[in-house]
């Protein structure tokens, strides 16, 4: 399938009046490119620094960006070292930021990549190939005791006990088919009759795990508001509850500021209100995106914006 990029219209609308008049944004999951092409197109002052860990992805993309090659930096690197990739091309700050988190179809697609429980492939799942975690090292080497605790946490699997033992017993899995099959052999046969495919959850659950989704996420939102100017702008695409989880938390402590307890008559910690939330509630795909890309249905869209210190 070929990658769609997801609420880009939303997105696009979101960033353009902090990009309107020039400056620099980040794409710091740049993937195939899609909200990249549109923002360029939309924003002609703009110059994009776009990162991602996929060379495939990037070698893809930057092909498909050639037209704006005057306006565009390219980095291979994962979107967590975001402030380090700025500092190296001398970039102080910048107007906005998106990230579009998870896999992207292509990804999903290309079976020997490892992500897909509906391809026969080598268990790999790593978004940079040469990381030094895969899938299979995970499935074949964590005991059983952190196997339950990553399908559990990452993956809401309510079978991660049964699930986990399953897998110790059949090891060594060496395919997506093989673990997708022990998988579902581990879940009682009417929970496997709903909620889509039984193995789609361990699958989640072994992709975050693999490429530390959650952790990389949770260590660039703070150095997202720190390179930020004042008025710009952070987008944030997540497609399950424990990415937007991150993000919603994150948003509300930097928009609350000051963090004494009620009881304190006045503020005691001087801490200043950092982000304006522009999404008071997800954006979410309309039935008409669903429809035409159904990868997008998990989709949930938050923003904010960078005030002054003291704002």
């Amino acid at each position: 399938m070929e990658h769609q990029p997801v609420l880009v219209d939303e997105v696009i609308d979101l960033l353009e009046p902090a990009v309107s008049a020039g400056g620099t944004v980040v794409d710091g999951t740049l993937g195939r490119g899609g909200h990249a092409l549109r923002l360029l197109d939309a924003a002609p002052a703009v110059g994009l620094v776009g990162i991602d860990k996929d060379p495939d992805a990037l070698r893809e993309t930057r092909a498909r960006l050639e037209p704006y090659r005057e306006r565009v930096r390219l980095v291979r690197d994962d979107f967590s070292n975001l402030a380090t990739v700025l500092e190296r091309l001398g970039i102080a700050q910048v107007r906005g930021v998106l990230l579009d988190l998870g896999v992207s179809s292509p990804q999903l697609d290309e079976a020997h990549r490892g992500f897909s429980f509906r391809a026969d492939a080598p268990l790999d799942m790593r978004m940079n190939p040469d990381a030094p975690l895969s899938a299979h090292q995970v499935v074949n080497a964590y005991d059983e005791k952190d196997l339950r605790r990553v399908i559990r946490t990452y993956g809401e699997e309510r079978f991660a006990k049964q699930i986990a033992r399953s897998i110790v017993r059949a090891r060594p899995i060496e395919t997506t088919t093989r673990l997708a099959e022990t998988v579902a052999g581990a879940i009682p046969a009417p929970a496997r009759r709903t909620g889509g495919h039984p193995a789609r959850r361990t699958f989640q659950a072994l992709r975050i795990e693999v490429n530390d989704e959650l952790g990389a996420l949770a260590r660039v939102l703070p150095d997202i508001v720190d390179v930020l100017e004042p008025g710009g702008r952070v987008v944030v695409l997540s497609y399950h509850s424990l990415e937007d989880r991150v993000v919603k938390r994150f948003f509300a402590e930097e928009a609350r500021g000051c963090s004494c307890p009620p009881v304190f008559p006045i503020c005691t910690c001087g801490s200043d209100a950092r982000l304006r939330i522009l999404t008071r509630h997800p954006v979410r795909p309309d039935e008409l995106e669903q429809a035409d890309n159904p990868r997008s249905s998990a989709a949930k869209l938050r923003a904010a914006e960078r005030l002054a210190v003291g704002a």
